[in-house]
């Protein structure tokens, strides 16, 4: 027992002996020594067959590397500071493994770590002898690469141990294969490497592990030595440390056969022209598509080569030596994108579909994926005809009487690319929300279209009134319920009953003309009094419609004597909606015209006014109003009874989807007058928008006038290239064209200058084509080549991409005009535009002329500006955020300002400035009206000198197709007013390819 005890209490205190000092702090850790990475490009000495005992490594020399490059190695090892610089000392991998308590704790940590990544084959137990360098060649670890750039981070630096060499880390590498020579002069098998971007001399790189590279230089002292972290797959490693590989000619066949299939799977191999490399083994991504009973679709994904077994494209585990990763991943994405774009149907490697699901994916998906290379498709089953109806819902109501009087029932039809869709099975769908249908013969359709949803709205509204027992029914009360159905629907029984009312005025050619009311103080003139005669003699119907005269002939005149002629007979107020700017102009006119009405402007909203629209309404014969006040107090607008609206400046409310024009939709007028020289810009849409509001009942359904009058005149001509085809295309065109002009004219009148053309002076307009400067030339054509790359393949989904692509547009009209537009480092090439202005202007102020210029780009006008002020060319300047508008405009009359600097958002309308009698036009606009308007601003009525116009284009570039795409937006607008030969105008994706392509 003694014994026992003995040893025991000797055992405690050997215990204590070696652990107390563990109790004690260990110390300030930042005044403990630091540690560095040495690093040493090492070189075995050359071989000497007189001596027997074993060669050894030293350094390599920039003498001794310029003789041989072969055994090389790279080694580290630790250092210590010492009085000048990193020193071996004392320090070695076994001491800072022992003693890390000496060192700098994350140092020491840090290179205990290096050690076991490095040494991790060859684990060193307590009795082995650690090398005093770690050679890194053969580290295999992908752990290394990341450990030593975190060296940085703990404050580690990596120098080179030897005086005549320097070391550095690259931040990434590419290494591949390179075949060189002919099959008939025999191969060269190569390893090729980049560092950084640099592509490195061969033979100057030597593999580390199969992690990463290091590269050395020749004929350098001190000798740079790089390592860089890159994946060396076989064969790379070899070729890195070997010599170039010969493939004879007689073998060059079967290395190209056998051996570059097995390196191409692995590694990435390039070959000069005269190496025909064959074609590898692709992969085929297999669809198997099984079509079961009740709409039930099954397919799975897998990936077949030629004589192996089928594998699923989610199988796990290491992919087996066959597969090729990069085909597989670059017929994966093509599949999973057309997939995407087909469909909804999410992607994936197997799934069960049921439904309107499984008959979108047989429907959509399956054709897109069938027409991909690399594809193909299986199907075992029994393939339902699915299709999908993509046609706009057409919608007919109508009323059927009941045996209860006070009630009749609702006649819904619902019919899709001429199917008719079950009323009940629809009706279903809708309450529950569905966001599709299918139909029992395998027809579905999505229930989002704004008319099915706007239907469902009003079938919940009417279904909250009574409970249907035998369908849907309304009460004789719901009037506005019933009218609601009617304006939503293509065809209903008010909609044929309106168009047959005004049916006689279609071919209406003698319109009373009354006399001009007695309060009018001005002469009208013969075209002026036929235009008042047209305008009393709608709204003595109850009838609105569109003035669409010339700028500049009156049309503010004609309406005020429409505005005289109605108070006579007791009828008032008028609300006139304008843009801000044209406020003063209606007062002003009303002044000088029709000096007896009492004319109110609502300039701000009745919160910041403090005045009722109700009150104004009460005092005025004319309530003039923003188009922006409009839509703020919108429910007090439409609570007043007007006797007539009147939309100056029309096109504002082109748009049905903006608030604006819902606004005035809303309001309660005897009759909506539309005034605009242009109301049609780009589409026969924008005619429907604002007979939409002067005449609701002309065209009730916008989607029936869509496929009657839209497609029909602005579609494309037929695809079959014949005379034949072409022909009948233009006579449809021609034919619907006639038909609308016989429609819409007793509704829209429209004349031209050449009424006044003996009261204006002439016009001569030029285009004058500016040469680039070579400078600006070449940097034009670079952007352009770039933005055409960009563009050209997102035009087949325009309207997803419209936004980039009319931005790549911009980017390349503003080029157009000055690089500095886009970067003001690019100042130096000049505008050759503004040297043509600044030279044509110098002369026109010379000889007393003045002259408007126009952009539609304010900072072009900057530049404009900044050229005039170093010529010493006085000028006048108004844009779109110009305060006080009317000062700068009498400020200009006054002046003998040469120059008038206008941007097309604030001289588009509005303006009469006949002081000047020269204009240039900068840039092409895509509206041609808004330059004819812009001309019109001098040219009118008031000018007595003849008027010079000059549209200024850079040669060779989109401002030209810009132009040319103008003169087709013009022949749509003659066509459908002026009664020229239709033309179809839309801007779609080939106009915009156009004007990408050379």
């Amino acid at each position: 027992m003694t014994t026992l005890a003995g040893r025991g209490g000797s055992s405690d205190r050997n215990r204590a002996a070696t652990s107390w000092r563990s109790l004690l702090p260990a110390g300030d850790a930042g005044a403990r020594e630091p540690l560095a990475l040495g690093v040493e490009l090492r070189q075995r000495d050359a071989y000497d067959a007189a001596r027997w005992d074993p060669r050894g490594v030293s350094a390599a020399t920039p003498r001794e590397l310029a003789r041989r490059q072969d055994e090389l190695m790279l080694a580290v090892r630790p250092l210590v500071r010492g009085a000048r610089g990193w020193i071996k000392g004392d320090v070695s991998w076994d001491l800072v493994r022992r003693h890390p308590e000496r060192f700098r704790p994350e140092h020491a940590a840090w290179f205990t770590e290096l050690h076991g990544i490095a040494a991790a084959p060859r684990p060193t137990g307590p009795f082995a002898v650690v090398a005093e360098w770690l050679v890194l060649d053969t580290v295999d670890s992908a752990h290394l690469w990341p450990h030593l750039r975190e060296a940085a981070a703990r404050g580690i630096a990596i120098v080179a141990t030897h005086p005549q060499q320097d070391v550095r880390m690259a931040d990434a590498a590419e290494v591949d294969v390179r075949i060189a020579g002919s099959p008939t002069d025999g191969l060269t098998v190569t390893a090729r490497a980049t560092i950084d971007g640099v592509e490195a001399p061969v033979g100057t790189v030597r593999p580390l592990g199969r992690a990463g590279v290091f590269a050395f230089g020749l004929d350098r002292d001190p000798i740079p030595v790089v390592l860089a972290p890159v994946a060396l797959p076989d064969p790379l490693p070899a070729l890195l440390r070997g010599s170039p590989i010969p493939v004879p000619p007689a073998e060059a066949a079967e290395f190209l056969a056998d051996a570059y299939p097995v390196i191409a799977r692995s590694a990435r191999v390039s070959a000069e022209r005269a190496v025909p490399l064959p074609a590898l083994d692709r992969p085929t991504l297999r669809i198997s598509v099984e079509f079961a009973p009740r709409h039930v679709v099954r397919f799975r994904l897998e990936w077949t080569y030629a004589g192996r077994e089928p594998v699923a494209i989610d199988a796990g585990g290491s992919p087996a030596p066959f597969r090729q990763d990069a085909a597989e991943a670059g017929i994966l994405d093509r599949v999973a994108e057309r997939w995407a774009s087909a469909s909804s149907v999410p992607f994936a490697p197997r799934s069960e579909l049921e439904g309107v699901v499984a008959a979108e994916f047989a429907a959509r998906a399956l054709p897109a994926l069938e027409s991909l290379p690399d594809v193909r498709i299986d199907v075992s089953g029994e393939r339902p005809a699915y299709r999908e109806l993509t046609g706009d819902p057409a919608i007919r109501v109508s009323t059927v009487e009941g045996p209860d009087r006070d009630w009749f029932g609702l006649g819904v039809i619902v019919t899709i690319d001429g199917r008719t869709i079950p009323f009940g099975t629809l009706f279903r769908a809708l309450s529950r929300g569905r966001r599709r249908l299918l139909l029992s013969d395998g027809a579905y359709f999505s229930l989002a279209h704004p008319a099915l949803q706007r239907l469902k709205e009003l079938l919940d509204e009417a279904a909250e009134l009574d409970e249907w027992e035998s369908g849907p029914r309304l009460p004789r009360e719901a009037l506005s319920l019933w009218e609601d159905f009617v304006d939503l629907a293509d065809a209903a029984e008010p909609a044929r009953a309106w168009r047959e009312l005004v049916a006689g005025l279609r071919d209406t050619t003698d319109v009373p003309a009354p006399e001009p009311p007695a309060g009018l103080t001005a002469e009208l003139r013969p075209y002026q009094r036929d235009g008042f005669a047209w305008l009393a003699f709608l709204w003595a119907h109850r009838l609105g419609g569109i003035l669409a005269d010339d700028m500049g002939l009156g049309k503010t005149l004609q309406t005020l004597a429409l505005v005289l002629r109605a108070r006579e007979r007791g009828a008032r107020p008028f609300l006139v909606v304008a843009p801000t700017s044209l406020l003063g102009t209606w007062r002003r006119e009303a002044e000088r015209f029709a000096p007896d009405l009492a004319v109110r402007t609502a300039a701000a909203t009745q919160a910041r006014s403090g005045v009722r629209v109700a009150e104004l309404a009460d005092a005025a014969d004319v309530v003039v109003v923003s188009y922006a006040v409009l839509r703020r107090d919108a429910d007090a607008f439409q609570a007043v009874e007007w006797a007539g609206v009147v939309l100056d400046e029309a096109q504002f409310v082109k748009n049905p989807a903006t608030r604006v024009h819902q606004t005035v939709r809303g309001l309660r007028a005897a009759a909506v007058y539309a005034l605009t020289g242009t109301p049609l810009e780009n589409s026969l849409t924008e005619l429907w928008a604002l007979l939409s509001l002067t005449d609701p009942g002309l065209f009730p359904s916008a989607r029936r006038f869509r496929e009657e009058y839209v497609r029909p005149v602005e579609g494309a001509p037929a695809a079959a290239n014949t005379d034949l085809s072409r022909a009948a295309s233009a006579a449809e065109r021609a034919r619907v064209l006639a038909r609308l002009r016989r429609r819409i004219r007793p509704f829209v009148l429209r004349r031209t200058k050449d009424l006044v053309a003996a009261d204006l002076p002439p016009k001569q307009e030029q285009e004058l084509v500016v040469e680039l400067a070579p400078g600006h030339r070449a940097r034009y054509d670079a952007v352009l080549q770039r933005e055409r790359q960009k563009v050209l393949g997102l035009l087949d989904d325009l309207d997803r991409n419209r936004f980039i692509v009319f931005r790549s547009l911009t980017l390349l009209r503003m080029l157009s005009l000055a690089p500095a537009l886009l970067d003001e480092r690019d100042a130096a090439l000049g505008s050759a535009k503004l040297d043509a202005l600044l030279e044509r202007l110098t002369e026109v102020a010379a000889e007393g002329h003045r002259a408007l210029v126009f952009s539609q780009f304010t900072s072009f006008l900057r530049l404009a500006a900044e050229r005039l002020d170093a010529a010493g060319l006085p000028f006048a300047w108004l844009d779109g955020s110009t305060t006080g508008r009317d000062a700068v405009v009498e400020g200009f009359r006054d002046s003998d300002a040469p120059v008038f600097l206008i941007s097309l958002k604030a001289g588009g309308f509005g303006l009469t400035l006949t002081e000047a009698d020269y204009v240039f036009l900068l840039d092409p606009w895509w509206n041609p009206a808004a330059e004819d308007q812009a001309i019109d601003r001098v040219h009118r009525i008031g000018q007595t000198r003849p008027v010079f116009v000059y549209r200024m284009l850079a040669a060779d570039t989109i401002e030209q197709k810009v132009a040319a795409l103008q003169r087709r937006k013009a022949e749509l607008f003659r066509a459908v007013l002026d009664d020229g030969e239709p033309f179809a105008s839309a801007l779609d994706a080939d106009d915009l390819r156009g004007l990408f392509e050379p």
